[in-house]
């Protein structure tokens, strides 16, 4: 599915524990880590797209997480051309995504990377809330950057600060 500017409908996941760190997973077989995130289905709701994925990517559910927050709007980002299946050149420029900030209520060990027969990890870790977008594709950062900032304001005060002032660091 995908709308009429060419972006298909994505959703992303900030997963972070009780210290406000969040999870990272490293790209099957691939040597590049990134959030949960995947294509809302037709007739889904971003909602309901979200909690799929998690259990799919994540092995997680509903009971697992407390929802904290969404963007507000979609965040866009272009793929490639070269990244661009070839049936899809000229119809297709990238995803747009409705991010979601997630507490894990549940426990580290629930955590499954082999939840689905197509796993998308091979193996996950948690980082510091600003984590250094260096080993994010390039392509994904600043939408990264957007989704990390916006939704920081539904994490503690004390906290949200000292985050805020290392993304913004992190952004120059």
């Amino acid at each position: 599915m995908i709308d009429r500017d060419g972006y298909r409908p994505n959703v992303g996941i900030i997963l972070c524990n009780a210290r406000n760190q969040v999870f990272w997973g490293k790209r099957i077989r691939e040597h590049s880590w990134q959030f949960p995130q995947g294509g809302i289905k037709y007739g889904e709701s971003p909602e309901q797209a979200m909690y799929r994925e998690l259990m799919e990517e994540v092995g997680l559910r509903p009971e697992h997480v407390k929802i904290l927050g969404r963007t507000r709007d979609w965040l866009r980002y272009d793929v490639p051309t070269n990244w661009i299946k070839r049936e899809w050149r000229g119809s297709y420029k990238g995803q747009k995504q409705i991010w979601f900030l997630l507490r894990l209520v549940g426990r580290d060990s629930d955590v499954s990377l082999r939840a689905s027969t197509h796993p998308e990890f091979d193996a996950w870790r948690w980082s510091d809330y600003w984590v250094a977008m260096d080993s994010v594709i390039e392509f994904k950062r600043d939408v990264y950057r957007l989704a990390l900032k916006e939704l920081s304001s539904h994490l503690t005060e004390r906290r949200r600060t000292r985050i805020v002032e290392k993304l913004d660091q992190s952004m120059r």
